[in-house]
């Protein structure tokens, strides 16, 4: 009797060890990028910050740079092979938001946007990225320009896509492309800025 209940604790003790080793082994540096968060950042505010009056569009009454902030992103999904940057403020009294920046088909190896590659006269795009058009009717960035009130905000969305291009025409709204990036989508990063007058 003494014998069996040693046996069954040594069993016993062996198993909880062999748990605790499983538990504690290091992921391998697959395991470790697969598990990385995919994350957005702008070397010109900060997520839930104020947008400076560089970003600010220059037209109606506003008087801004207009220039698109920088960006940098890190921890991609696997199997990513395009990007899809849309900025849409939710905030504008119109229904169904306003759309401030579309920009798709950026190269998978890409992980940064300098300031002011939303203006298509720069070339500062990667080649291959297309620009679509935003609800001020322009292609590129249009910065905020909300009607005087409580401060808006202006989400940057960046899709990690399955696809190297997304299948839309030249002239695509910005809901369809919206629509396409969603449905292609492996996973997204979201940054936000502020802006009000």
């Amino acid at each position: 009797m003494g014998r069996t209940t040693r046996t069954a604790g040594s069993w016993l003790a062996a198993a909880a060890l062999a748990a605790t080793q499983l538990l504690t082994v290091q992921p391998t540096a697959g395991e470790t990028g697969a598990m990385a968060k995919f994350t957005l950042t702008s070397s010109d505010f900060t997520d839930g910050g104020t947008l400076a009056t560089a970003q600010v569009f220059n037209g109606f009454d506003c008087k801004g740079g207009n220039v698109s902030p920088g960006l940098k992103w890190s921890g991609a999904p696997a199997g990513t092979k395009s990007f899809a940057l849309l900025v849409h403020d939710p905030d504008a009294p119109t229904g169904s938001g306003w759309w401030h920046w579309l920009a798709y088909n950026i190269p998978a190896g890409t992980t940064s946007l300098p300031a002011g590659a939303g203006d298509p006269k720069k070339n500062l795009m990667p080649a291959g990225v297309v620009q679509g058009r935003t609800d001020y009717g322009t292609v590129g960035y249009g910065g905020p320009c909300p009607p005087p009130g409580k401060p808006h905000r202006y989400q940057f969305r960046l899709y990690a896509l399955k696809v190297a291009k997304l299948e839309v025409p030249a002239d695509a709204s910005a809901a369809l492309i919206g629509f396409n990036a969603r449905a292609q989508e492996l996973g997204h990063a979201e940054l936000t800025g502020l802006y009000g007058r």
